[in-house]
């Protein structure tokens, strides 16, 4: 079967809309897949600073902003289809929403972008809330690419995306997948202190210097000893780790120096941690807007050399389009009605096939 795919995907670094149309082949269980066309639409302030700030709207308002959003988003496809020449070609739209509340220990989850309103301004069907049911069943509802990984990326085992959080999944065996702090959303707001959107190349974090009572006291905090499966709000980043960098007194180039260290010693920690079933060298694929950020590379490759896992980082549209390509791929599997989140790496008490679908077009 052949199946024309658009996933969106909007995190938590707030960087813009990321917008993905794919071609999927799936026979007897093998995908081939395509990148047909791709954007990343930056937010505007305005949008950028209601996102941000949704989590201390009304009940009222919020549920307003939630259905805006979701019009928002019909917007933004109908646009994207109109650029790319791409009308009467596309079969559905999986959409993750931009996500607000995630408390999974008290079994909630919750992303902005209203799927109903996107269904009726694109008259297209869309799949929505895709980590609602996992977290129903008990689960973490994050992170909920790795079924994707094992479908489209075959060849590699270890995974880590540096987006708002940075998250790693290893599939050796059942997949487990977990997240391991802070990222992005930290260093782009310190970078904004700066008057920079992002630190670019991570010039300004090495250009600092290490402050290490800092870097000790963020490497204590109890998230990190926490087993997995786990999984960060995005607020833990600008709530309990930021307020800690500002306690601290430094100049911003010390504490992104200070916060590239932490991230990639928890990624070593994360991966030192986990009993790998075959000893030997790995590879590990890095994706997200932090795969572009040459110095935290560089950090990452040098504090996982003794463990003998090596960095890739792929070509850029994969690195930058890597998860909305899988939730159009999640789209796709809750419209087959296959499982779309697995248990292995949320720790739900089953694999579960997650997903709204709305019905836009007419009958």
């Amino acid at each position: 079967m052949i199946y024309r795919a658009i996933g969106l995907m909007s995190g938590s670094s707030l960087d813009g809309l990321d917008v993905v149309c794919a071609e999927f082949h799936v026979n007897a269980g093998h995908w081939a897949w395509e990148i047909l066309a791709a954007d990343c639409l930056p937010y505007s302030a305005e949008w950028r600073d209601r996102l941000a700030g949704a989590t201390e709207l009304s009940a009222r308002d919020y549920l307003l902003l939630h259905s805006e959003y979701g019009r928002y988003l019909g917007r933004a496809v109908n646009a994207f289809i109109e650029q790319h020449e791409l009308h009467y070609k596309i079969g559905l739209i999986a959409s993750h929403g931009h996500t607000t509340f995630h408390l999974p220990g008290s079994g909630m989850t919750a992303q902005l972008g209203d799927g109903a309103a996107l269904a009726a301004e694109t008259a297209l069907p869309v799949v929505s809330d895709l980590r609602a049911l996992d977290v129903a069943f008990g689960g973490q509802g994050a992170p909920i690419v790795p079924l994707g990984e094992s479908l489209l990326f075959r060849d590699y085992r270890l995974f880590l995306n540096l987006g708002g959080i940075a998250n790693i999944a290893v599939h050796d065996g059942p997949p487990v997948a977990w997240d391991v702090c802070p990222a992005n959303r930290v260093l782009n707001a310190l970078a904004q202190k700066e008057g920079q959107e992002y630190d670019a190349d991570g010039a300004l974090a090495r250009s600092g210097r290490l402050h290490e009572s800092l870097l000790a006291q963020l490497n204590e905090l109890p998230f990190y000893s926490a087993p997995a499966p786990k999984s960060l709000a995005n607020d833990f980043g600008t709530g309990t780790v930021l307020p800690m960098i500002e306690a601290a007194g430094i100049s911003t180039a010390d504490a992104l120096r200070t916060v590239t260290e932490h991230i990639a010693l928890q990624v070593a920690r994360a991966l030192a941690g986990h009993p790998f079933s075959v000893p030997g060298p790995k590879s590990l694929l890095i994706t997200g807007g932090g795969a572009f950020n040459s110095f935290l590379v560089e950090r990452l490759s040098e504090l996982l050399k003794p463990l003998e896992v090596s960095v890739q980082v792929p070509e850029e549209a994969l690195v930058q389009y890597k998860e909305a390509l899988i939730m159009a791929a999640l789209g796709v599997l809750r419209w087959r009605q296959e499982y779309t989140v697995l248990a292995s790496v949320t720790g739900a008490r089953r694999d579960s096939i997650g997903g709204a679908l709305w019905t836009g077009q007419e009958a």
